[in-house]
């Protein structure tokens, strides 16, 4: 997130970490994905594809 937030957005480390509940909320949310949503098959293929290497 602090990298989002200083690299993409141009805030600095300091603006970064003085920011409000609201403003991370909001920053939270721009910096979620927007695509579509992960579905519980979607999961278990990741899962099943990925997952065994950190079993």
């Amino acid at each position: 997130m602090f990298v989002y937030a200083v690299f993409r957005l141009g805030l600095s480390p300091d603006a970064f970490w003085a920011l409000s509940v609201v403003e991370w909320r909001a920053l939270l949310e721009a910096a979620a994905p927007q695509s579509e949503t992960l579905t519980r098959e979607a999961l278990m293929q990741l899962i099943n594809t990925h997952g065994k290497a950190n079993a």
